[in-house]
């Protein structure tokens, strides 16, 4: 997905919201913006927008010192989660459909999202989106991916976020390489938050070797491209990843809850939609 005009101003927002999480100085988050504001008249809008919040956030570190200002929000979120595990192991036994249910609790969980700015409730969005419908939803799709494949490549986002995936892992009961961010970046899940989650306890852990806030494939290692151009069924958790990697050709299923006009328009959807897209 390429860069749009209104991605703009949400940058400035969300150096803002970083900043004042990172430091109580305002003439740090002044500079932060100041800094950032200067940088945003360079932004080529062909880039994909995760590019660009890979240097926003450095900016955020580099100004304020402070290289995890999500760590408490993170383990916060992850402990929450995890006092949700057991309902969401209840669900997935209880529904008609196991594996789809366990992919809405999957997509549930992609609420988790400090960087996209919006409010939410993780037990009452929870129990919403397991009710609601999808406006795209290519089940039948992964379900023949699913059949046809020994391993799975799941992508994931933020932290909290790792024990609704768990659930979808623990249902499609294959081998499964799960890949987190490889430095702190907004709430964006890292191998530390997904070991407690408990993800290895189902999937290998992989670090994507980026610092971005998405899969920004010329920031990754040589490891993981290599992993991820051989695999045969990808899932991509949550927007930053949508972003980075929607205009690839790989088997690629997008699971997320969208949180924002511009990724509406460019997928298909309104805000608040939970998509299941095969590209």
């Amino acid at each position: 997905m390429k860069t749009y005009l209104d991605c703009l101003p949400c940058f400035l927002n969300q150096a803002l919201r970083a900043a004042r999480i990172a430091t109580d100085d305002e003439k740090k988050v002044k500079e932060v913006l100041d800094e950032v504001g200067m940088m945003l008249k360079n932004i080529p809008l062909v880039s994909n927008p995760p590019e660009t919040g890979r240097l926003i956030y450095r900016k955020v570190s580099e100004i304020t010192g402070n290289w995890d200002p999500y760590r408490e929000i993170k383990d916060k979120s992850t402990k929450k989660a995890l006092s949700l595990y057991p309902s969401l192991k209840s669900h997935v036994e209880k529904s008609n459909d196991r594996l789809l249910t366990a992919i809405r609790i999957a997509i549930a969980g992609n609420v988790i999202d400090f960087g996209a700015g919006r409010a939410f409730d993780i037990e009452k969005d929870t129990a919403e989106t397991l009710k609601k419908d999808f406006v795209i939803c290519d089940y039948s799709r992964f379900k023949d991916c699913l059949d046809e494949t020994d391993e799975i490549l799941y992508i994931g986002d933020n932290a909290g976020e790792c024990v609704f995936d768990k659930v979808l892992i623990e249902e499609m009961k294959k081998s499964t390489i799960y890949v987190v961010r490889n430095t702190p970046v907004i709430n964006d899940a890292t191998y530390e938050d997904a070991v407690k989650a408990g993800i290895d306890k189902v999937a290998t852990i992989l670090s994507s070797g980026t610092d971005a806030p998405g899969t920004v494939l010329k920031r990754c290692s040589l490891e993981f491209k290599n992993v991820y151009k051989n695999s045969r069924l990808i899932i991509s958790k949550g927007q930053g990843n949508y972003e980075a990697l929607s205009n690839e050709k790989l088997p690629i299923f997008f699971l997320l809850t969208v949180k924002c006009h511009v990724v509406a328009n460019d997928i298909g959807a309104g805000e608040g939609d939970i998509i299941l897209k095969r590209m």
